[in-house]
Order: C-alpha cells, then structure tokens, then sequence
C-alpha cells in the first residue's frame, strides 16, 4: 500500500481531478479521489491481479473474475466476498478501458475479445456493489452508483489521464 502522502498519489490525484473537470465534466471530489487511489494501488502488479484461482494462480480473464464473484454458484465463499471481487472487477475494467483500451486481445468472454462487454461488466460490477447499501457500506454505496452511472465519462477521464502521463513523461506510459 502507497501512503497517502506518496507523492505519486497526489500526482495521480490531481491529475485524475483535473481531466475529470476538464474533458468528462466530473466535479465529484469523492469520485476523483476514489479514481486516484486506484491508479495509485494498481501500479503494483499484484493489486492489479489480485483475485487469485484455488491454486493461488491470479485471475486474468474477466470472465473468471465474475465467475469467483459468484456466492451461490461460484468461488465467493460469502456475499461480503462477492462485494470484494465484484468492487475489483469494477476497478479492473475501469482502468483496462480506460487506460490501456488497445490491450482488448488480453480480454476474453466466451472465447472472444470486446470492449463493450468490459464496459457493460465493469457498470454492472459497481452497480452490483452499490446494491450494498447496508451497515458499514451505507455510505460507499452512493459512490459505487454513480460509478456504475458514470462509467463511459470516467473512462474517458482516464482515456485524458493516459494523455497527460504521456506527454508528462515523453511517452513513457505504453
């Protein structure tokens, strides 16, 4: 875990905040702070990647990921796992389309590759996780809606927040 003072994760953040307002007309603090935390926690490869198979393998394939999501039929061993998994799925196809939408041939549902389909699997993830709206997820309930809500403008933020790294950095993020 990044600390919260990490210099990255306030680049992230303000960059994140600033090409939300800028090109997807999202003004949400929470929002753009919660997108912030993600870029930050995803630059290890093992948060990426952190569902894990029964031999401890990561799941890379969307399609398994919602498969361990799964309480009744699935690997989730309770609806709180299902939460965990399903936030992640969400977080996961929000910075796959987002920052990196030309790695579709890493995507695979039924045996086939498509952009819409993370795009429909990431909003029904975060609408599914806004569903819990009990106890201590009250409150982040709110935030994962109006990330279901919102996900084709947060993606285009981060299409935006890709652009600004790149030019930051001559090109370095490939």
């Amino acid at each position: 875990m990044i600390s919260e003072r990490h210099p990255l994760r306030q680049l992230f953040h303000e960059i994140v905040a600033g090409c939300y307002a800028s090109h997807s007309g999202i003004n949400d603090p929470e929002l753009t702070s919660y997108v912030g935390d993600l870029l930050t926690e995803f630059t290890a490869a093992e948060s990426l990647y952190r569902i894990r198979d029964a031999e401890g393998r990561p799941v890379m394939e969307v399609r398994e990921m919602v498969n361990a999501a799964d309480p009744v039929f699935g690997a989730a061993a309770s609806f709180d796992e299902e939460r965990k998994v399903r936030r992640h799925i969400g977080d996961y196809a929000l910075f796959a389309t987002g920052m990196y939408p030309e790695s579709m041939q890493l995507w695979r549902h039924s045996g086939e590759s498509s952009f819409l389909e993370m795009v429909r699997t990431g909003k029904e993830s975060y609408y599914i996780v806004s569903q819990f709206d009990l106890f201590e997820y009250r409150e982040e309930a709110r935030l994962f809606a109006r990330l279901s809500q919102d996900f084709e403008a947060c993606m285009r933020g981060l299409t935006h927040v890709r652009e600004e790294l790149d030019r930051m950095g001559g090109g370095m993020i490939q």
